[in-house]
């Protein structure tokens, strides 16, 4: 036998084999696709990728392919109403977290959510209801969160100890939740309670050092408690790290007022 006819038969052999697999992979992805559309699971967790990464415009996209293939998911009315709330767009948020309740009534999330879009609406008794029927409900995983927005309603209403109440319980909760930090020497700031603000501050940092509002926010408290060295050497830092022109103009009024006290 020829070898070199061998080997063209072989490599033909070879390239044959390979458009075969090559046709398989192509039809196995089409037939993937197909199952995939018609999978309102899949389309609900693509919606979540893109809400998660801040894309609220094409998480919406998803969650209604996601609703024409089951219009019976609470789940996927919750992911709707976070969409739009990340959108700011409020009434359609509240009627979203509403049907997903009217679905599911237990699920706590959506009373949370729900308390958050009624408080952004300035219906703070509303809010409160929502939120104190996640407290409520004893399966709930992350009642940090609702004691979290009872201390910020409580502090819009500039009822001090209970917001403080209120924060601690969450920090009961979640000692890492670093906003309730942020919130919690608000509060104290509000009370005049200065030196505890910043030891509340330096707790948080030990969770999250690098974390600009912390930072920022216990610069404010040595400014304020007078401790201008300590106060001068974070807002220099922060000068360097912040991307935030807003922050930055704060920042370089509060070394202003410093440098005029300690030339």
């Amino acid at each position: 036998m020829n070898p070199k006819k061998v080997g063209h038969s072989t490599e033909l052999i070879i390239i044959v084999g390979l458009c075969c697999w090559l046709t398989f992979c192509a039809s196995a992805t089409n037939n993937l696709q197909k199952q995939q559309e018609k999978d309102p699971r899949y389309q609900y967790n693509m919606g979540l990728f893109y809400l998660n990464n801040g894309n609220p415009d094409q998480a919406i996209q998803y969650f209604n392919k996601s609703l024409k293939l089951n219009s019976n998911s609470f789940l996927t009315y919750n992911g709707l109403g976070l969409a739009y709330l990340m959108k700011h767009e409020l009434e359609k948020a509240r009627d979203y977290f509403q049907k997903a309740l009217s679905l599911n009534p237990k699920f706590s999330e959506a009373h949370n959510y729900l308390g958050t879009v009624f408080q952004e609406m300035g219906l703070l008794e509303q809010a409160e209801k929502e939120y104190r029927s996640a407290v409520a409900d004893p399966d709930y995983k992350s009642k940090e969160l609702p004691y979290y927005n009872l201390a910020r309603l409580y502090l819009l209403k500039n009822q001090l100890q209970e917001a403080l109440f209120y924060i601690n319980q969450a920090l009961e909760i979640n000692k890492t939740m670093v906003m309730a930090y942020n919130l919690k020497g608000i509060i104290l700031e509000k009370q005049e309670k200065f030196q505890e603000a910043i030891d509340n501050y330096l707790k948080g940092l030990k969770y999250a050092k690098d974390d600009i509002n912390l930072n920022f926010n216990l610069a404010v408290a040595y400014f304020k408690n007078k401790d201008f060295d300590h106060a001068r050497e974070l807002f220099e830092k922060i000068l360097l790290q912040s991307p935030d022109p807003d922050m930055k103009a704060q920042v370089n009024e509060y070394l202003k007022i410093i440098n005029k006290r300690q030339p």
